[in-house]
This record gives C-alpha cells, sequence and structure tokens, in this order.
C-alpha cells in the first residue's frame, strides 16, 4: 500500500527554507558559532523522499577540524573544574531546550532522514530528551571506590577523571540521537566533544549544538564539524589533541577508525554492524512474534544496526510464520514522511535502495522471495523507497543471511532442535542485539544466557532505555553506549594512596637498602 506523496512538496519546502536560514552561515559550529567549512567542496542534504536538494553546504576540511578541537580543549579546564551540579543544572536547562524545539527537531529529521514524522515525534525526539534529563541527573553520580586502608599503612581511594577532547563519529540513520548518544555522557563526565556527524544529514547535529549553547552549556564544550570521513573523520580520529574517538558506523570503517586511533593510543570506543537474530520457539505466541518480526525488522525502513533481519523459527511455526509475516507486510504503508499514516519511508538514498535491491535481486537465484523485493512506481517513484522485503529458504552461509543489508529485508529460515536454533543464531560476524521468543521462562532464560549480542530481548524486539546500556559483541564493536555504564568509556581511573605512618623509612624501603 502507498500513499500520495502531493502534499510532501509544501511541508518539506518550509522545513527546508527554515533549515537554510537558520543555518546560513554554515555547517560547522565551533565555539558557539555556525562557521563555513573550507574544503572548498560542496554538498547537498537531499530529501530522500523525493531526490530534491534541501541544503547546501561547504564540507568541512582539516582547519576546521583544527579550529573545533582547539575550542573543545580551551573549553576544558572550565568545563571539567564545574562541580557534578553546575554541569548537571546546565544539561537539565538543555533537556528543557530540546523539549521545547521538540516539533522542529522532528520535521527536521523526517526532511534529511525520510523517516516517517511519527517516528521522528514519537521515538526519536522524546527519546533525545529522556537521554538528556537521565545524563543530566548521572552527572552527579560519578563516584569511584570508597576510600579504604587497604594495606593498613595507607589510605587508598578511586577518582574518576574526564579524558579530554573526544573527537566522535555519528552516522546517518539516527542523527539525531546518534549525537545525544555521543555527547551527552561525554559532557556530563566533563569531557568536551567535537562531533562530525554524516554528511548526509547534518542539519538535527547542528540543531542539537545550538540549543546545548543556548542553554547555558559554555562555547567550546560541544562543537560539530560537517564534513566528509575522508578528510574531516579522519583528521579528528588523528589529531594529537583528541584524547578518545567514539565511532557508530559499520564495521568496515569501524577498523579504519581503529587503524587510525591506535597510532595515537587513543581511548576508542566503537558500535558497529549488526545481524540481528530473531528466534522463535515452536511454544511462541505466534501473533506476537509475527507482529514483533515485521516492526522490529521495518523500524527506520530496517535501517537499524539492532533491526530484527534472521529469523529463525522452529519448524512446526514455520510455514504460519512465513505467511503471517507476509500478510502484515502487504498491509505496511509506504508514502510522504510528513504524512500522520506513513508507515515507512524512503531509504537515505538511492545509492542505499539499489545497494538493498541488490542483496535481494541475487538471492533470487538461491532463496525465495516472498513479497516485495522491488521499488514502487507511481507517486513514490522519484523517492528512494523500497517495499518491505521478506526472503526465506535461503542457505545458512549465503549473502543475505550473514551481510548486513541495513534495509526492510528480513530472511526467515527453519530450525529443529534448540541448540541449532541458538548456533545459527550465533552464526554471524556480530553480536550488536537479538531475541528469543518463547512462552517457556527456562527455555527464553537459556536463549538470552547463550546467545551472543549485548542486547537480548525476550518476546520483544527494539525497545531502548535510557538507563540500560547498548553496545556489542564481536564484530559488532565494543564499549556501551547510554546509562551509568557509558561513562566507563568516557572517564578514567586514577588511584589516589596516602601515607598514614608519617615514617621516614619505610618497611618497603629495605628491598633497596639496609636490612630488616
Amino acid at each position: 500500500m502507498h500513499n500520495p506523496t502531493s502534499a510532501h512538496a509544501p511541508a518539506a519546502k518550509t522545513v527546508a527554507a527554515a533549515a537554510q536560514e537558520r543555518f546560513a552561515e554554515g555547517a560547522n559550529l565551533v565555539a558557539g558559532r555556525l562557521t563555513p567549512g573550507t574544503s572548498g567542496r560542496s554538498h547537498a542534504v537531499v530529501d530522500p523522499a523525493t531526490g530534491t536538494d534541501v541544503y547546501t553546504y561547504e564540507l568541512a576540511g582539516p582547519d576546521d577540524v583544527d579550529a573545533a578541537v582547539g575550542a573543545a580543549r580551551d573549553a576544558f579546564p572550565g568545563w571539567a573544574g564545574a562541580t557534578p551540579g553546575e554541569r548537571s543544572d546546565a544539561m537539565h536547562a538543555f533537556a528543557g531546550k530540546l523539549a521545547e524545539k521538540a516539533e522542529e527537531f522532528a520535521l527536521l529529521e523526517s526532511l534529511q532522514c525520510g523517516k516517517p514524522v511519527k517516528l521522528s515525534r514519537e521515538f526519536d525526539v522524546p527519546g533525545t530528551v529522556d537521554n538528556t534529563a537521565f545524563f543530566a541527573g548521572a552527572a552527579r553520580h560519578l563516584q569511584g571506590q570508597s576510600a579504604g586502608e587497604y594495606s593498613g599503612d595507607h589510605t587508598s581511594y578511586v577518582r574518576r577523571e574526564p579524558i579530554g577532547v573526544v573527537g566522535s563519529i555519528a552516522p546517518w540513520n539516527y542523527p539525531l540521537q546518534m549525537a545525544a548518544w555521543k555527547v551527552l555522557p561525554a559532557i556530563a563526565a566533563g569531557n568536551t566533544i567535537v562531533l562530525k556527524p554524516a554528511e548526509l544529514t547534518p542539519l538535527t547535529s547542528l540543531l542539537f549544538a545550538q540549543a546545548a549553547t543556548e542553554a547555558g552549556i559554555p562555547d567550546g564544550v560541544v562543537n560539530v564539524v560537517s564534513g566528509a570521513g575522508r578528510d574531516a573523520g579522519e583528521h579528528l580520529v588523528g589529531h594529537p589533541d583528541v584524547a578518545m574517538t567514539s565511532f557508530t558506523g559499520s564495521t568496515g570503517v569501524g577498523k579504519r577508525v581503529a587503524e587510525i586511533a591506535t597510532a595515537t593510543v587513543k581511548r576508542l570506543h566503537l558500535e558497529l554492524g549488526g545481524k540481528a537474530p530473531f528466534v522463535v520457539f515452536d511454544d511462541a505466541d505466534l501473533d506476537a512474534a509475527v507482529h514483533g518480526a515485521v516492526a522490529g525488522a521495518l523500524i527506520n525502513t530496517g535501517q537499524d544496526c539492532t533491526a530484527a533481519t534472521r529469523a529463525y523459527v522452529q519448524r512446526p511455526l514455520y510455514d504460519a510464520f512465513v505467511s503471517g509475516v507476509a500478510d502484515l507486510m502487504a498491509t505496511v504503508r509506504l508514502g510522504d514522511p510528513f504524512a500522520a499514516t506513513t508507515d515507512l519511508g524512503p531509504l537515505i538514498s538511492h545509492a542505499q535502495r539499489d545497494r538493498v535491491a541488490g542483496f535481494v535481486d541475487r538471492a533470487r537465484s538461491y532463496a525465495r522471495v516472498v513479497t516485495g523485493g522491488e521499488a514502487p512506481g507511481g507517486a513514490l517513484a522519484d523517492g528512494a523507497y523500497y517495499r518491505p522485503t521478506l526472503v526465506a529458504d535461503a542457505a545458512q552461509d549465503s549473502e543475505i543471511v550473514q551481510s548486513e543489508i541495513f534495509g526492510p529485508v528480513l530472511v526467515v529460515l527453519p530450525f529443529d532442535s534448540d541448540e541449532e536454533g541458538i548456533r545459527l543464531a550465533n552464526d554471524t560476524p556480530y553480536g550488536l542485539a537479538a531475541s528469543a521468543w518463547s512462552t517457556n521462562v527456562y527455555r527464553a532464560n537459556r536463549a538470552t544466557r547463550e546467545i551472543k549480542a549485548g542486547c537480548v530481548w525476550v518476546n520483544d524486539h527494539i525497545p531502548i532505555l535510557s538507563e540500560m546500556p547498548h553496545g556489542g559483541y564481536k564484530a559488532s564493536g565494543f564499549g556501551k553506549d547510554m546509562s551509568a555504564y557509558s561513562f566507563e568509556e568516557y572517564t578514567q581511573i586514577k588511584h589516589v594512596m596516602f601515607d598514614n605512618t608519617a615514617v621516614v623509612a619505610k618497611d618497603w624501603h629495605r628491598t633497596i637498602f639496609g636490612d630488616r
């Protein structure tokens, strides 16, 4: 099903005009001010629903990165020296400012990403406001180990200190939320940051940084450079004044980031690709599993590293599951991202749509395309749309099962024993997220123990919480976003030890000179 896009043009033009006015001075925010890029190369933000350019800017180059890092370096002593309460108050004001601008954020996110506006309004924006409020509170709870006399003659305690300037690179699939996931734990811990959003989607990251400034967070604490990965991104990762790098994106690019960061011995946090298994045991609630699979596979048009991409269904339920998913996928409404009734928007670009289509087209030679598998025509033909797609009967070692597609495609395979289902779930290089579907608590609990992933849902797939960590196993990276666990990435631990004896010649000195 699809909705016509006839009403899209006026809405998109209004939002685009507002963005062009707001960011007319440039797509970098350095020390609280918008500045133009200096790379000499321009780039257009494209509305993926129509293929129309909506904002053109000059890309940031190495000089812009240097300026942003310099601003962050200069702001670090003051921000790190602020009390936890002062940082917390500023971040509470930040959360309030984001809430005030909620509709502007939602419309801008839908314009640059093609997200259905109901997803932006009900997921991306409120999740970001909540995340900001969470870290505003968490800023007051950066505690180390309690003091104690562990040697008998000394008092020891642990300080948890900020690292310095953080250089972060965020992806295009959730530009606003990923900006928040990078910025918030970093600044709550007392660091300053330079964020490089994807050049396809810089607009809500810039608005996010502006809101921080408007909320009273000092200039230079949050900086944004909008440039390409090979010049601005790599220069940021390798910059000698950047003490830590956090990257979210593909595993392939993550390896390159790690290579550069390792050369300068930086702290490194990587949240990389995923190929989440969706394991349905034969005692599962079939209707719940079907609904969960369609929602989990299609959220954000499948451009989600935790999306349900591999459904393993125990054989007694397999045929009914395939039929049910195909029927439910057929009811999903493609259409104008600004229409309240649209369920599924376009992919981020025509290039990404063609990449997704390539996976499905190649799979036709070895698997069965049950539904979808094509781009719609008619009113949606100019956009980067692709129909919800279900592929069945592929081999476990096939490309469509093993590779991250990042589109509205679910592949389903049968299994017999519980052991086989869990083994197949673990049989990819990735380990970011997974789900298990069963009404038997012992069976579900076994799956949560044995599936190797950073998050395992039971009888649901996708929900995230500010209080809970997000991060992967294996080729999905290491380190955590969100939750208090993220502070482990953005702080360094210092042991402080006081002598309590006032004795000049300590007993241990005999190992260097003298006798007992």
